[in-house]
């Protein structure tokens, strides 16, 4: 991955320091996330602290900062499935993987992402496993599914 790495910024190398968006994008794209070798090449490529790479970096939601698990859950929290209180379907997937969203399991198998909408409003609460969607749960569902992803029955 290190020439990947390599040859996208050197295709960014002209941009003006005010400009890592795409840059950024387009390694996180190439990775799964923003290493912390990938925020160093990048800021020593543009002579850049740093500080101000993660700086923008963290501003946008976007950018992950640890890879996805195998199984990369991500749960609505948009209006329709905050009023159907996808807060507790938060929760339980945290408790129950002890993670907290934004956060991948040590083995690698599970990660959380809280996203604003997933266009599924008359479905809510939903969540997505890999892109396949789950609907009008309840947070005694989360248990049987995260089982189901371990037996490789998803």
């Amino acid at each position: 991955m290190p020439d990947k790495l390599d040859e996208i910024i050197n295709r960014h190398l002209h941009l003006q320091r005010d400009n890592l968006l795409p840059l950024l994008q387009e390694v996180q794209q190439a990775l799964g996330y923003l290493s912390e070798e990938s925020i160093n090449r990048i800021g020593a490529a543009l002579n850049l602290n740093t500080s101000k790479i993660y700086g923008v970096a963290t501003f946008y939601d976007q950018f992950r900062f640890e890879p996805k698990g195998r199984f990369h859950i991500q749960i609505c929290h948009g209006t329709a499935c905050h009023i159907e209180k996808s807060a507790r379907i938060i929760a339980e997937t945290e408790r129950i993987l002890k993670i907290r969203q934004g956060q991948t399991t040590r083995d690698g198998m599970f990660s959380i992402e809280v996203v604003n909408c997933m266009g599924a409003c008359a479905l809510s609460p939903v969540i997505a496993i890999n892109d396949k969607y789950y609907s009008g749960l309840q947070p005694r569902d989360i248990k049987g599914i995260i089982d189901q992803c371990k037996t490789n029955e998803v």
